[in-house]
């Protein structure tokens, strides 16, 4: 459907994005809040047309010209979120889904459709993503490899290379020009839920289709449940015949959510970033703490394995919410051996960095202090410095 909105526009700053993408056409309507439309179906009177503009988009997968058709395949109100991420990451387009692991498998579909169903991707992935491609549920194969190792895993047959970056949950870090570079003329999928436009924009890299789980920062206050992909025009097409078939649609409802959480996705992640990298410098000094992981370019996420129990802190915490996901205006920490990885083959978890100690932290909004006085306490007791430590303290 066209609404009128132009996602090639010159981009402004992003903060500017956030705000207004998605929504510059609502003065000129009399409105302010972007509208909800609920509806499913769409009246015509004119069924020859009708017939012409589904032909078009069985062709192509272009949005339809003209009001809407059916909710299946596409709503004003989601569109007006794809318009408004596509401008955030530098795209031409971006398709949304019920999920990202909706989104994920949609992309696969179509690379599959085309006889492309070898996949070479990187680990760690967030765990469910690992487990669709080494099960194979889609029909695809996938190659795991190092991001060095990218080049000579390709196939004739490959249709596509992943990788998340920062990675779920170890939050290493991957060249990702290297990687497009390597790639060729394969299309290369980067997982940036964990970075958001805010922090890294890999179509500026090379990257030819960018995933979010939109459930994640995007929304941002973990009430909305959404995947997105955005990408070139020509893609976007694919992404929405796949999606019309399977029908593994975005409610608008979502769509409002998630258009309302970018317009503050900016400052919430710049916030949580901050008290993220407090925690980890704290962390990283704190004796009941092994290993502290937190990327170069910064974000909101922390990962640290502990000497004792990871358990027990997860039953410790009061502050901090216990439970699955993040990017939430709320913090949360998580047991990955126990939860979003568990369903990844215990030894390629530990190859991939995930240690059955690790503990991953979703840094919210909440004051800094507030959050450490809570993990303190949830790590237990101080270890005891060493005695070297503890006489040098006293000559001190």
């Amino acid at each position: 459907m066209d609404n009128g909105m132009d996602t090639r526009r010159p981009t402004r700053a992003l903060a500017t994005e956030a705000v207004h993408a998605g929504r510059d056409d609502l003065a000129g309507l009399g409105l302010h809040a972007p509208p909800i439309d609920l509806s499913t179906t769409y009246p015509s009177y004119d069924s020859r047309a009708e017939a012409a503009r589904i032909d078009a988009f069985a062709t192509t997968g272009a949005e339809p010209d003209g009001p809407p058709v059916y909710g299946r395949l596409g709503n004003p109100t989601v569109a007006r979120f794809e318009t408004a991420l596509a401008r955030l990451e530098g795209t031409e387009s971006a398709v949304a889904f019920a999920s990202g692991m909706a989104a994920l498998s949609a992309v696969l579909l179509v690379r599959g459709s085309m006889g492309l169903r070898h996949v070479v991707a990187v680990r760690p992935l967030y765990g469910c993503s690992d487990h669709l491609l080494t099960a194979g549920l889609l029909g695809s194969e996938v190659t795991w490899t190092d991001p060095a190792g990218v080049a000579d895993a390709l196939r004739p047959d490959t249709g596509l290379v992943l990788v998340e970056s920062p990675a779920n949950p170890t939050l290493a870090e991957i060249d990702l020009r290297a990687v497009a570079h390597a790639c060729g003329s394969v299309p290369l999928l980067v997982d940036n839920t964990f970075a958001t436009p805010v922090l890294q924009r890999p179509a500026e890299q090379g990257a030819r289709l960018v995933l979010h789980s939109a459930t994640k920062y995007l929304g941002g206050h973990g009430d909305v449940l959404a995947g997105v992909v955005a990408c070139d025009e020509e893609f976007a097409g694919r992404l929405r015949q796949v999606r019309f078939a399977t029908g593994g649609v975005l409610h608008p409802l979502a769509g409002y959510l998630l258009l309302r959480g970018l317009s503050t996705l900016p400052v919430r992640v710049r916030a949580a970033s901050a008290s993220a990298a407090d925690l980890a410098a704290r962390l990283a000094a704190d004796p009941r703490v092994s290993r502290v992981h937190y990327p170069s370019i910064g974000g909101a996420m922390v990962a640290f394995e502990v000497h004792g129990d990871p358990h027990a802190v997860i039953a410790g915490v009061r502050l901090i919410t216990p439970a699955v996901s993040l990017g939430s205006v709320d913090s949360l920490i998580q047991h990955p051996a126990s939860i979003s990885h568990r369903i990844v083959d215990a030894d390629d978890r530990r190859d991939a960095g995930v240690s059955d100690r690790l503990l991953r932290l979703s840094a919210g909004l909440e004051d800094v202090e507030d959050l450490w006085t809570d993990l303190d306490q949830a790590l237990g007791t101080p270890a005891r410095r060493p005695a070297r430590t503890e006489a040098a303290a006293a000559r001190g």
